[in-house]
């Protein structure tokens, strides 16, 4: 799944989740096309989301702002959006005091674990 230029990744489903594995830069000129997809994503379910964002490499406000939309859209649906992070999205997150908010997880596996005991 090709976003933009500079974000691409995958999408995995699973029996109540799905996981996007992304790469690249979450920015303001990747925002608005990363937005999109993933509205219609959970849209069309599974409710539950994982993003797996441990190989970004750059978040900013644009990146984080829509982060905050798609936890808000997937609560919606009675879901929820999980972020499995590397130090430098957690630092940024973190700066902005969004951890708690935007459940930040160490790995994949517990990120899935969780979802199986929602």
């Amino acid at each position: 799944m090709n976003l933009t230029v500079s974000l691409r990744g995958t999408r995995e489903v699973g029996n109540n989740y799905q996981l996007f594995r992304l790469i690249g830069l979450l920015d303001a000129f990747s925002e608005a096309t990363f937005r999109k997809v993933l509205t219609k994503c959970i849209d069309d379910g599974p409710k539950h989301v994982i993003l797996d964002l441990s190989k970004i490499d750059f978040v900013d406000s644009s990146g984080l702002g829509a982060l905050v939309q798609l936890v808000k859209k997937a609560q919606s649906f009675d879901g929820g959006l999980q972020i499995v992070s590397n130090p430098r999205v957690t630092q940024t997150v973190k700066l902005v005091r969004l951890e708690k908010f935007l459940s930040l997880q160490p790995s994949v596996d517990v990120a899935v674990e969780n979802v199986k005991n929602a």
